[in-house]
Formats: structure tokens, sequence, C-alpha cells
């Protein structure tokens, strides 16, 4: 085979990816710079209007165990395809709400499209390119998922500015189109086994577990977090995922194979990915909130301020892919997360005053921080896995990753509220400027929270410089004890 013959089908698989990742992706993302906007027109409150965001990103979680049942029975190439033709169509229907109810359901229908795209782009990397060229691969795959939240809040605000909130959506269809016809003709079919059988009972145990732990943590607030309903609703929801793990780890048939947490590299990989992924959607959601409501800047405006960080994360993901394997994942993901805790502490300095060249440029460094680490996070712990169960793998990764991230949405939601009105008291309703105050004393509060979170990821980071020693697929077969 000539150079030309191998280059071929690998950059042809990768742009049959992108584009089908990156829009997955750039919908969550955009979706956030017109928060304000959502609340104005349907005349809804934030706490509503957050559940666009926790509820897409809730099905893209509650949709992730049955992934990897899916494209063993299909293949992953027709589950893709399926995914894109089903996210496309959804976007069509979030064009058509008539209130914000109807426009959140039809979200949470695209976010279980876009939870099936996610890792069935990992999977078939894995599955598909050589080993050798699965890190540079899996490099240009993160470009797509980090150019996604970059591009997403300055595509969003000018888009809202000057065309509407619906345009948002208009503008997934003729992507979905192309990354269809890529898929299609591009990627392999190619099917690892036959006649599996779906678990029923585990599928709904998980539906009805992860909807009930994110229900609680987005209206707690609002309930009480020491009322009956918002502990009974939290005891529920964690009995019933404990009863899918302990289901899942005791069948022959998993719905999805938990045993590859018996790989220390993965688990470990998986924990700082959780943490970079809060971190993500902690900026994603504070900053639009500050820059409109403190700022009063228009959506545009809004999007123009994390421009920067565009632009930083694309060079800084593509370098990663093409220095990781002289550098190691080791260097490259302690250098992100120490990047990030200092960017997100600054960005806690955040008051009425703070300069835009303030926050774009911290924002812009933090990017550098997630770019970093995202990809050598991901690749380290895929890697470990055994191509055989590597969609598994991503499957666990994505259900986790999505709800914490959709977790972590409705909690900082519900401590930005809580803390505003507590500050709102302190500081008296008729003080001038005294709302606005309030919020940005919540924002910086939120933010060093999420500075500790960062922090976690250091000792995780060390762990992942011990020894790797190859996983046989027998003692991730499902039923062993």
């Amino acid at each position: 085979m000539t150079n030309g013959e191998e280059k071929s089908p690998f950059w042809s698989i990768i742009a049959a990816v992108f584009f089908g990742n990156f829009m997955a992706v750039l919908s969550t993302t955009t979706i956030n710079v017109a928060l304000p906007v959502f609340m104005t027109d349907f005349h809804a409150e934030l706490t509503t209007v957050q559940w666009m965001i926790s509820g897409f990103m809730l099905a893209t979680g509650v949709i992730a165990p049955i992934i990897g049942y899916m494209g063993d029975k299909l293949s992953y190439k027709r589950l893709y395809v399926f995914a894109l033709l089903g996210f496309t169509i959804t976007s069509g229907l979030c064009t058509l709400a008539w209130s914000m109810q109807s426009l959140i359901v039809f979200r949470i229908l695209q976010g279980l499209f876009s939870g099936i795209i996610m890792p069935t782009t990992m999977t078939i990397i894995y599955q598909v390119i050589r080993k050798e060229k699965q890190a540079l691969a899996i490099g240009l795959w993160s470009v797509s998922a980090m150019l996604a939240p970059a591009f997403g809040p300055t595509i969003g605000g000018w888009l809202t500015e000057y065309f509407s909130w619906k345009s948002l959506f208009v503008m997934n269809l003729p992507i979905g189109i192309l990354a269809m016809i890529f898929a299609q003709r591009f990627i392999p079919y190619y099917r690892l086994s036959r006649g599996i059988k779906l678990d029923v009972i585990g599928f709904i145990a998980v539906i009805v577990g992860t909807s009930s732990l994110l229900l609680t943590f987005s209206e707690g607030h609002s309930w009480g977090w020491t009322s009956w309903k918002t502990i009974m609703l939290f005891i529920a929801g964690a009995a019933i995922v404990t009863y899918f793990i302990i289901r899942t780890l005791h069948s022959r048939a998993p719905l999805l194979n938990l045993r590859v947490f018996k790989i220390p590299r993965f688990t470990y990989s998986l924990i700082i990915n959780c943490i970079i992924t809060i971190s993500l959607y902690a900026a994603t959601f504070l900053v639009p909130i500050y820059m409109q409501n403190i700022k009063h800047a228009s959506t545009l405006h809004t999007g123009l301020v994390m421009l920067p960080g565009t632009i930083a994360m694309a060079m800084f993901s593509l370098l990663v892919g093409r220095i990781y394997d002289k550098v190691g994942p080791f260097r490259l993901i302690m250098a992100g997360v120490i990047i990030m805790a200092l960017a997100t502490w600054e960005l806690s300095r955040l008051d009425l005053a703070t300069g835009t060249f303030f926050i774009a440029s911290w924002l812009a460094i933090r990017y550098v921080g997630i770019a970093l680490s995202n990809m050598p996070v991901t690749n380290s712990g895929m890697t470990a896995v055994p191509s055989t169960f590597s969609g598994h793998a991503s499957a666990v990764t994505n259900w986790i990753r999505q709800g914490t991230a959709a977790l972590s949405v409705s909690i900082f939601s519900s401590i930005l509220s809580a803390r505003t009105l507590a500050h709102l008291k302190e500081i008296g309703a008729d003080t001038p400027n005294g709302a606005d105050l309030a919020l940005a004393k919540s924002v910086q509060e939120v933010f060093i929270i999420g500075t500790v979170l960062v922090v976690l990821a250091v000792p995780f980071t060390f762990l992942l410089r011990r020894k790797h020693h190859e996983v046989s697929e027998d003692l991730l077969a499902p039923g062993r004890t």
C-alpha cells in the first residue's frame, strides 16, 4: 500500500467523524450565550430555561448505556448515520417550538441523538484506524469537540443578534446533511458482535435513576434541599442507579460493560475527564450570564469576548495531537490542569468594574489549559482498553461525563440563584446596582468552587504515571466475577 493510499482512508474517516461531532457539541454551546434571550422571548425564569442545557446533556448521558448494544447490533457506521439523521430532524423541530416547554422537549430529543454521535465517533476511531495513528486521530477528533464550545458562543451571539434564536437550530440542517453524506461514503461497514440481547430492565433503570438525580439537583433550590420531595427523589435516584450497576456487573449480557473500570488508567482518566468537563461548562454557563446581566452586553459582544479562546484552543489542540507521542500524557495533562486552575481562580475576581480584556484574556488562557489536557486524558484512558471493548468504554465515558456535565449545570444554576438571593438580602434591594452586585458576588463564588474542583484533578494526574499493564479480554468478559 502506498503512502497516498494510506492517507486517503485516514483523512476521509476523520472528515466523516469531524462534521458530526462538531455539530453535536456546537448545539450545546450556541444555546448558552442566548439564555437571556430565551428568558425574555418566552417570559421564563433562569431555572426553567437552563433545562434547555441540562435536559439536553441529561439526554446525552441517558442514551449512552445503550450505545454499546446498538453499535454491536447495527454496526457503528449505521448507528452514526441514524443519529445524524435524528439530530437534523429534531433541529428542525426546535425551530417550530411554540413555548419554552415544547422547546425543552425538542432539545431533550435532540440530546438523545447527540448522545449517540459523540461516543460513536470515538469508537469508530479506535476500531477502524490503526493504533499508531490513533493519537493523531483522537487529537483531531478533540479539535472538533473543543472548537465547538469555543466557536459556539461567538456563532450563537452573532446569529441571535441578527437572525433570532431560531437560526441556532437552522444552521444544523446543512451541517447534518453534509455529515450524513460523508459518513455514508467514507466510513467502512463493520460489525463486532451478533446475537446479543437488550437488557430492557437495565435500560429503564438507568433512565429513571439518572433523571431522578438530575431533577433533584436542578429543583433542589426551589423545593428546599431538606424538603421531603428533594430527599426522597435523591434516595430513589441513587438506589435505582445502584441497582443498575449491580445488575450490570452480574449480567452475562450487560447493557453497559462496567468491567472496564478494572483498568486503572481508564478509571483515573475518566475522573479527570469529568473534572475538565465541569470546568468547561462552568465558564460557558457563567460568562454569558455575567456579560449580559451585569455588563449588559449584547449576545454578539458576549460571543466576541469568548472568541480569542477559540483560536488558542484550535492551535493547541492540533499541536497536542502531534506532540502527544513524544511528550506523553502526564506532562500535557498536568500543564493543562495547572493552567485551568490559575485561569478559573482569576475569573473568580470578576466584579462590576472588570474590563473586557481581562475576561477575554483569562478565558483564552483557560481554553489553552483545556486543550492541553482534554485529548491526552481521553486517549490515555481509551488506549488502555482492548479494542473489542472500546465501544462500551466510550459509552461509559459519555454516560458519566455527560451526566456530570448536566448535574454541574443544574448545581451551578441552583447555587447561583441561591447565593444571588442571599447577597441581595444582605445588600438591600433598594441599593443602587444592588441586583448586579449580588449576581457578581455569586458568579465569583461559583468560579471559586470551580477552581477547587480543578485542583482535585492533580492527584489523579499523578496516578496516570503508574506503569500500565495490558488487560486481557477475559478479565473484562461479561458475567465474570
